[in-house]
C-alpha cells in the first residue's frame, strides 16, 4: 500500500464566524477524491473549533493549532489534549516554526508536546524528536524562507529534503516506518505549483497556510490525484 497523501490546511490567526462559514462552505461544495486517495485536515484558531467541527463535511477532520505540554491545570490560557478530545479534535498542529521562532519553542518542549498528545491519541502534524509508536504522526517540513512570504522551494529541492528526512527514519527508527511515514510540503503552497510538488516520490501532501483560506485550496486537495497515478 502507498502512503495516502495527506493534506492540512493551517487556518493560523485568521477568520471571522462568517469568514469560516464561507471557507466551510467552499469546502463542503468541492469534488475532490474519495478518502482513500487523500486525507484533508483543515485546522481553524481555536475558538473556530467547534463550528467547524460542526459544519465540515465528514470525510474531512478538524485539527487544532496548538496544545499543552501536560494534563489541563493551572495554566492560564492553555488548552489540552484532553479538552480537544473531549470536543472530538482527532489532531493537532505541533511545533510550527512561527511558534518554535516568536514563543521560543524548544525541541525538547516541542517533544514533550508530541509525545503527551499521542498519549492521549490525539494524532500529530509535527516536527518530531520523542517518539516511540510512528502511526499517528505525519512530518511537515517547512523551510522557514517559504513561510508567508511568497516563496517557494522548488520541486527539486523539496524532493532532496523530504528524501533526506525518509532516509534519516530509515537509519535511526526502522524501514517500515520510513516506508510509510507521511513526510508533507508547507510554505507558499497554492494551486500554481502544489501539482510539481505532489509529483516527487517523497512528497506526501502538503500542509497550507494562506491558500487554505481560497478557494484555491480545493485545487491542492485534487492534486492528490497526480500521487494517486504514480508508482511508489
Amino acid at each position: 500500500m502507498g502512503r495516502r497523501f495527506f493534506v492540512g490546511g493551517n487556518w493560523k490567526c485568521n477568520g471571522t464566524t462568517d469568514e469560516v462559514k464561507k471557507i466551510v462552505k467552499t469546502l463542503n461544495e468541492a469534488e475532490v477524491p474519495p478518502e482513500d486517495v487523500v486525507e484533508v485536515v483543515v485546522s481553524p484558531p481555536f475558538v473556530f473549533l467547534s463550528l467547524v467541527k460542526s459544519l465540515l463535511r465528514s470525510d474531512f477532520n478538524v485539527a487544532a493549532q496548538n496544545c499543552w505540554v501536560r494534563k489541563g491545570g493551572a495554566f492560564t490560557g492553555e488548552i489540552s489534549a484532553e479538552m480537544l478530545a473531549n470536543i472530538g479534535i482527532s489532531w493537532v498542529i505541533l511545533g510550527h516554526s512561527e511558534r518554535r521562532l516568536l514563543l521560543r519553542e524548544s525541541n525538547e518542549f516541542v517533544g514533550d508536546k508530541v509525545a503527551y498528545a499521542l498519549s492521549k491519541d490525539i494524532k500529530v502534524i509535527a516536527c518530531v524528536d520523542k517518539i516511540s509508536d510512528w502511526r499517528n504522526i505525519v512530518i511537515a517540513y517547512e523551510p522557514v524562507w517559504a513561510i508567508g512570504t511568497g516563496k517557494v522551494a522548488t520541486p527539486a529541492q523539496a524532493q532532496e529534503v523530504h528524501s533526506a528526512l525518509r532516509n534519516w527514519l530509515l537509519q535511526n527508527v526502522g524501514a517500515d516506518v520510513a516506508d510509510s511515514t507521511r513526510i508533507i510540503y508547507g510554505g507558499s503552497v497554492n494551486g500554481a505549483n502544489c501539482k510539481e510538488l505532489a509529483a516527487q516520490p517523497d512528497v506526501d501532501g502538503f500542509l497550507v497556510g494562506g491558500a487554505s483560506l481560497k478557494p484555491e485550496f480545493v485545487d491542492i486537495i485534487n492534486s492528490a490525484v497526480i500521487k494517486a497515478s504514480s508508482p511508489q
